[in-house]
Parts: structure tokens; C-alpha cells; sequence
């Protein structure tokens, strides 16, 4: 059975009349914290770049990636993606039932060219064209409409464990095992994240997902236990749970340049905690240096910024006019909100160190392109907002009794009796 079977397959039609909702303008709360959270990250890409260039030519005389060209290449890609997400604002979100098989294997050739080109002496082997394109940020994109699609067409049939749970196991396990062969961890981890959240919210049985999740962790585990890649990550954070100061190094510089941040940071661009040999201060450690410049006043900003939109995200998700609506938008907006969490998590020590990017601040083009993607896409569908809440005949079979419940204040609906 392929890929393309799960996502044709049309689900039963049922009699119940749709209203029609009244198309709205773009969510603009969720349009601002963007374009804050761009600014922001260009910002602090730049300020980063500049204590990396000045250590880094004290070596070397022809290093010629200078922080203007930094920000600017930057800043490129960024106008490159809003092109995009201004496209897809535009699109009807109900046009990716048409490309959701397309997008998804796209992802598939990119993760397997990684492997298939790599060299497997040169470590992990995560991107194309000399690293510029990384299929696996493209892999959680597609995660997230393709199975928002899949979900959609097949929510008659969630119950069914044949027909649910063990194709919808069968779709992770393949792009997760191309990922984990890289080796990538953390969007392996975050694939099978997703896909559980996303199950659970197009309505699929509790018992399931519980059963999904226990498989889940149990791989987890044999991974952690039986791989190098596995063992090389929580060896140090488990120990550094128990003692900070055996926490790996990028951990330790970071949480370094956290502790000479206090209050309100050193300022902007003297982060000599990233001229002294801060890992990655561009890329995945970013979070680091924005705590150093700017303190704990920066790093409340940051997860500020990044919970007001989850709770945009969560709310265009709600109001959505049909399922289909619903599981992109929460789908979207948790994948980009957990990805910020585990990179923030990672380098303060709470959660094994990812690294994975930072949304809109870390360096490259590939999560950038995403990211601003998915925003595009959210806000199509805060544009046919239904402002009384999702009115589809296909909303999830528990809604109606979990409204029940908030409305009568009762715990639980009641059960009929004999009269």
C-alpha cells in the first residue's frame, strides 16, 4: 500500500450541510509577533557574527564572511521566503490536499540524496549543496500537512487500529528512520512528536495514542541505549543534572555566558562569552548569546515572543472553519513552538542539547524558509476564521461532549437511565 493510498482515499460523506464562513483579513496579532520575532532574530544573528568574525580572523586572514554579509545573505533568504508565505496566504489551505503527496515526497528524495551523497567519515551528513539545503527542516513541514491531509481524509476511520494507528506508524517510522540516519535525533524525535499530537487532535482513540506514545518512548529508549549517537547525547545531560559543571561543553559556555548576563545583559555585541570559544553562537547556540547581551530581561522576551504565538496559532486553530484547518494550524504552531522549546531547554541544560535551530534567529536558510512558510499558512486560515468556532460535520467525534462538559461545569457528561 503507498503513501499516496492514505491521502486519496476519500472518506465517508455524510449529510450534514457546512456554512458557509465569510472569508476575513490576515490575524494581525500573529502577523506582528512575526515580524518581531524576524527583527529580533536578524538582530541578534548580527551581533553574534560580529564576536565570531573578529576571533575567528585573529587566525585566519581570508575569512571573508564578514557580519554585513552574514545578516545580508540572511536577510535575502528571509525576503525569498516572505515571497512565499505571501503566496500561500493567498492559496485556500484546502488546495494542499492536491500537493500534500508532493510536498511529502520531495521531503523523501532530499533525506535520502543526504544519505546517498554524504560521506559517511565526515559525521553527520544533515544537508545538500555543501550543506546550504537540509531536507530534514522540509521533512517537519511536510509532517505536518501531510498527515494534517491524511488525518482529515481518513477521521472515519481513526478508531480503527488497522486502518489508523499502524498506517499512520508506518508514514513516521519511514521518514523518521531517514532522519535518524543522518544521524538527527531531535527531528526524528520531533517527527514522531507531531504525529502523535496531530492523531490525537483529528479525534483519534485515547487507548491508541496512550499505545503510541508507550512505543515511542520504548524506541526512545533503545535508541539512547544502544547508539553511539544516543549515548553521546544524554550521557552529558544526565550528569549535568546532577552537577552542572558536567554538562558538555557547549552547555557550559552557554550557560556561562548566562550567568554574566544577570539582569539586563552586557549589551548588544559584547558577548565575549562567544569570542571565547562558544560552539555554534550563530546557529544553535544563539539563544546563549541573547541571554548574555541582554540579560534575563532578553531571554523573558524571547519566550514571550514565542508564546504569544502559540497562543495565536492555538487560537486561529480553534476558530478554524473545519478539521482540516484545525490540524494545520495546531500542527504548524507546535512544531515551530516545540523547536524553539527544545533549543532554549537544550542549552540552559533542562533538555538534552538538540541542536537543533532556533526559529528566526539561528543562521540558515533552510529552517528560515519553513518557518515563514508555515506563518504564511496560518495565516490563510486565520482568513476564513468562523468567529462561533469550527462548524464542519467532520469535527472531532469528542467535541461535542467536551463542550458539554465546559458548559454545564460538570466533570463529565452524565450517563443516561432507565426511566
Amino acid at each position: 500500500m503507498g503513501i499516496g493510498t492514505f491521502v486519496n482515499q476519500p472518506a465517508k460523506s455524510t449529510s450534514v450541510s457546512i456554512r458557509r464562513v465569510r472569508p476575513a483579513n490576515f490575524d494581525l496579532p500573529l502577523l506582528v509577533i512575526a515580524i518581531a520575532l524576524a527583527i529580533f532574530g536578524l538582530l541578534m544573528l548580527y551581533s553574534a557574527s560580529m564576536a565570531q568574525y573578529s576571533v575567528t580572523t585573529e587566525f585566519s586572514t581570508d575569512f571573508d564572511q564578514t557580519p554585513t554579509y552574514i545578516v545580508l545573505k540572511q536577510a535575502l533568504i528571509m525576503i525569498f521566503s516572505i515571497g512565499i508565505a505571501f503566496f500561500v496566504a493567498r492559496m485556500d489551505y484546502h488546495l494542499w490536499r492536491k500537493y500534500a503527496l508532493w510536498v511529502m515526497a520531495a521531503a523523501i528524495v532530499g533525506l535520502i540524496a543526504v544519505l546517498v551523497t554524504g560521506d559517511p567519515g565526515e559525521g553527520p551528513r544533515r544537508g545538500l549543496f555543501n550543506g546550504s539545503v537540509q531536507p530534514s527542516e522540509l521533512a517537519k513541514l511536510a509532517t505536518v500537512i501531510y498527515l494534517s491531509v491524511w488525518l482529515y481524509s481518513k477521521r472515519e476511520y481513526l478508531h480503527d487500529i488497522q486502518l489508523g494507528l499502524v498506517p499512520l506508524a508506518i508514514i513516521l517510522g519511514v521518514l523518521a528512520g531517514l532522519i535518524f540516519s543522518q544521524p538527527d535525533i531531535s527531528t526524528a524525535a520531533t517527527i514522531f512528536l507531531l504525529g502523535g499530537l496531530l492523531f490525537f487532535l483529528a479525534g483519534g482513540d485515547l487507548r491508541q495514542f496512550v499505545l503510541f506514545m508507550l512505543v515511542a518512548l520504548l524506541a526512545g529508549f533503545l535508541v539512547v541505549k544502544f547508539t553511539k549517537t544516543g549515548q553521546s547525547r544524554m550521557g552529558p545531560y544526565i550528569a549535568g543534572l546532577h552537577d552542572p559543571l558536567q554538562s558538555n561543553y557547549q552547555v557550559l559556555r552557554a550557560l556561562g555566558g548566562i550567568v554574566r548576563g544577570r539582569w539586563f545583559g552586557v549589551g548588544i555585541g559584547k558577548a565575549s562569552n562567544t569570542v571565547t570559544g562558544l560552539p555554534n553562537a550563530m546557529n544553535d547556540s544563539i539563544f546563549a548569546v541573547i541571554v548574555e547581551e541582554l540579560g534575563l530581561f532578553g531571554a523573558i522576551i524571547t519566550v514571550g515572543l514565542y508564546g504569544l504565538l502559540l497562543y495565536r496559532g492555538l487560537k486561529i486553530a480553534a476558530k478554524a472553519p473545519d478539521s482540516l484547518g484545525m490540524l494545520l494550524a495546531a500542527g504548524l504552531t507546535f512544531w515551530i513552538v516545540i523547536e524553539a522549546f527544545m533549543n532554549m531547554g537544550g542549552m540552559v541544560g533542562l533538555l538534552p542539547a538538540a541542536g537543533n535551530a532556533l526559529p528566526f534567529f539561528s543562521q540558515g536558510g533552510s529552517n528560515l524558509v519553513v518557518s515563514i512558510v508555515a506563518i504564511g499558512i496560518l495565516l490563510n486560515i486565520s482568513r476564513q476564521t468562523n468567529e462561533s468556532g469550527p462548524v464542519a460535520e467532520e469535527w472531532r467525534s469528542y467535541g461535542a461532549s467536551a463542550d458539554l462538559r465546559r458548559r454545564d461545569r460538570r466533570r463529565r457528561v452524565s450517563r443516561a437511565r432507565r426511566s
